[in-house]
């Protein structure tokens, strides 16, 4: 069974793996390759957050302007998915 939908976290999950790596890079203790990791991988869970949330604001949106709810649901689905 495929877990292509489940290989990239859900929003929670992203952003608090977001809160560790910045933990992390605040504390010092890294070295510079190190630090540079964390932080690749900061942006990399910062982009797929905002794109979370581009998401989410597109399908409010949708509904604040009285589409039908199935409507919304296809429209606003997170591209990849």
């Amino acid at each position: 069974m495929s877990k292509t939908k489940d290989a990239r976290p859900g929003f929670e999950q992203a952003l608090t793996e977001l809160e560790t790596l910045v933990a992390q890079l605040e504390s010092g203790d890294l070295s510079l390759d190190q630090s540079l990791t964390h932080f690749k991988r900061g942006v990399e869970l910062t982009r797929h957050c905002q794109s979370i949330l581009d998401d989410a604001q597109q399908t409010v949106e949708i509904l604040s302007q009285g589409v039908a709810p199935d409507a919304a649901d296809d429209i606003a689905k997170p591209s990849g998915t």
